[in-house]
């Protein structure tokens, strides 16, 4: 029987040995485990990231367009649109503010609450001529002169969000270059947001 006692604590210490082994052996399988998680994340991410873009352009009519620059839909939560840094509800009142009263002739297209494809790009916004045709290139035109001077001043901040609900700021202007930001949220409609 003496002879057993020693055995007996060379047997616990093996097995304290073993249960420390396998914990180390659980945590690392744990790591890998949380590691490979958050790679699959990053990816499915990467497979779903919207990139807005908003642009003007002069020909072959002046015109103002959102494209989806992505591989992921972009839902568009929340939009404004400015002249000179002042917040305009819609394009009638943008009109008035560059051009001048009167009744602007225009066509335009849904920004706000519009789900943008991967690849996407649409025309938001068109001005017209007296004849409401789409105001085209032609430098001897008073009109499109004013408008392809003035339209410039227009500049927009768009929050939209991936389908992941991740979501960005884009900040845009004919005069400066454009930035995207994260967003935490989009904010909801307010006394400022561009309706249409």
């Amino acid at each position: 029987m003496i002879g057993a006692v020693p055995e007996q604590k060379e047997m616990r210490g093996v097995s304290r040995y073993e249960a420390v082994i396998a914990t180390l052996i659980g945590l690392l399988a744990v790591c890998v485990s949380a590691y490979t998680a958050y790679m699959q994340r990053q990816q499915v991410r990467a497979a779903v990231w919207p990139i807005l873009e908003f642009d003007s352009s002069n020909a072959p009519d002046i015109h103002y367009t959102v494209a989806n620059k992505g591989v992921g839909p972009a839902i568009i939560r929340n939009v404004i649109v400015m002249v000179d840094g002042q917040p305009v509800r819609n394009w009638k009142e943008a009109l008035e503010k560059i051009l001048g009263p009167g009744d602007h002739l225009f066509s335009e297209s849904d920004m706000s609450f519009h789900v943008l494809a991967a690849g996407e790009s649409r025309t938001v916004f068109t001005p017209h001529n007296p004849e409401n045709n789409p105001l085209n290139y032609d430098r001897s035109n008073p009109l499109w002169l004013k408008m392809n001077k003035e339209r410039l001043r227009v500049s927009v901040e768009i929050c939209y969000c991936s389908t992941l609900g991740e979501c960005w700021t884009l900040r845009a202007s004919g005069l400066a270059p454009s930035t995207t930001t994260d967003a935490r949220h989009c904010p909801t409609s307010s006394a400022i947001s561009f309706q249409q």
